[in-house]
């Protein structure tokens, strides 16, 4: 009975580890750009410092920087709150472990 259920399941357990494996991607890469942005600002406040750009341009510059930093911070948390309301699936059995 159990080999049926796999059977008739599979489809929808492939879906669904389909779209886990794409959560992952979107967060990655969505962390990846935050570090992005951070190294950026690191490299804006050197230059501010050693005078290459005014503090006019630096302020333009930062505030586009935190702005888009923001925006990642709160597209986060709103996946995170959904990722909150899934109900935890079962693990493949067939050595494919979901999470």
């Amino acid at each position: 009975m159990l080999l049926v259920d796999d059977i008739l399941l599979f489809p929808a357990t492939s879906l669904l580890w389909i779209f886990r494996e794409l959560s992952k991607a979107v967060q990655q890469e969505m962390a990846d750009e935050a570090e992005n942005i951070t190294h950026q600002l690191s490299e804006l406040y050197m230059m501010l410092e050693t005078g290459r750009i005014t503090e006019t341009e630096f302020d333009s510059r930062e505030a586009t920087l935190l702005d888009r930093l923001d925006e990642l911070q709160a597209e986060r948390e709103m996946l995170g709150e959904a990722d909150e309301g899934d109900e935890v699936e079962p693990d493949f059995e067939d050595g494919a472990a979901v999470d």
